[in-house]
């Protein structure tokens, strides 16, 4: 599970099998997502701001 350099997010972890992210913030609350392509699990990682990315493209989406 990496880590990541955001102030919101603490891990990510994903199942490229069942496309399945697991988002855990550093608040302790984890959000599972399902159905998401592994090119949004990449811009995550990638992302400058992780929770920018979250809100964008993940968060009310899957």
């Amino acid at each position: 599970m990496p880590a990541l350099n955001s102030s919101a997010i603490a891990w990510i972890d994903y199942d490229p099998v069942n496309r399945m992210l697991s988002i855990t913030f550093h608040s302790g609350r984890t959000y599972t997502l399902h159905g998401v392509p592994e090119r949004h699990y990449l811009g995550l990682l990638n992302a400058s701001s992780a929770g920018w990315y979250f809100n964008s493209y993940l968060r009310g989406h899957y």
